[in-house]
């Protein structure tokens, strides 16, 4: 248990986490299209994701980083060479994997680069002073939010269209609102976790709006909204009942240890990690429904 905690730090620290929860999520993009998976784009998804945060890491560094208070902080940059390699082979596999596809899907990854980028660059006037989106007022999760449909849906959807592939337009949509709403209930549990440290850092998310109980309420609303519309959707009984099941133990998740207590502070990352398991879930069941 002990090598596999560690293995689990390394993976959020590192942002490996987060670029296989990319990737899983737009490898289910194709599952739910009914389509056979594209890794080029999967690939270009997955290490975009991987420099895009190890780019915010390094734009937000403290001035005594290995000094700060944060482990994640500490250990990051006391093995910075990590991040250094990690992009090296990143920006090698993502430059390989632009080359096979189309050149509209270039562009418009370009524009989620551009989009990604608001979140931290100070572009925007707010209270007579230059800020980022996260220092608007409860724009974060939801600009978050945008960012992971456009590259993990839209991204995809640019991509078969470019080849020929008509995707049924209502499957689409649905995926993209049903998208939306998934990555707003696995982004909350950090902004909660966080309600005290962006108080420090005069950032008013959501939480910090709603108060943490009333964030914690919207989650748990969210969820169960999440399942309802799963059942209105055109897609495949399998993909439903995999995703309704994802629910389930996000669900559990959110009770059993993330909402539970404020002395672990790594739990929540558990919700990047069921962006993963909800791919996985859904591509066992039907593997399985295939199969019988």
């Amino acid at each position: 248990m002990s090598f596999l905690r560690k293995l689990f730090y390394i993976t959020i620290y590192t942002n490996l986490l987060i670029a296989m929860a990319a990737m899983a999520q737009c490898a289910l993009t194709y599952i739910i299209f009914e389509w056979s998976i594209n890794w080029y784009i999967v690939l270009v998804e997955g290490t975009a994701t991987l420099l895009l945060y190890n780019f915010s890491l390094w734009w937000s560094k403290p001035k005594n980083p290995k000094e700060s208070k944060f482990p994640r902080t500490r250990w990051i940059f006391n093995h910075e060479w990590v991040m250094w390699l990690n992009n090296g082979i990143a920006l090698l596999v993502l430059g390989y994997c632009l080359w096979y596809i189309h050149v509209y899907s270039f562009l418009f990854l370009g524009f989620i680069g551009i989009l990604s980028l608001l979140y931290g660059m100070p572009l925007f006037t707010f209270r007579d002073r230059k800020v980022g989106l996260r220092q608007i007022p409860g724009a974060k999760i939801f600009h978050i939010a945008l960012v992971w449909v456009c590259s993990s849906v839209v991204l995809p959807y640019v991509e078969l269209a470019n080849v020929g592939v008509k995707i049924d337009q209502w499957v689409f949509i649905a995926l993209c609102g049903l998208k939306f709403i998934f990555l707003v209930i696995c982004t909350l549990p950090f902004d909660i976790r966080d309600i005290q440290q962006d108080s420090y850092y005069h950032l008013r998310t959501l939480p910090n709006m709603l108060g943490e109980q009333k964030a914690k309420n919207l989650t748990y609303g969210l969820l169960g909204l999440h399942c309802v519309l799963i059942l209105t959707v055109p897609y495949t009984v399998p993909i439903k009942i995999g995703l309704i099941l994802t629910n389930v133990l996000i669900f559990a998740l959110l009770k059993l240890a993330v909402f539970k207590t404020k002395d672990h502070y790594h739990y929540a990352y558990l919700l990047d990690g069921s962006l993963v398991l909800q791919f996985l879930i859904v591509l066992v069941i039907g593997m399985f429904s295939a199969g019988t």
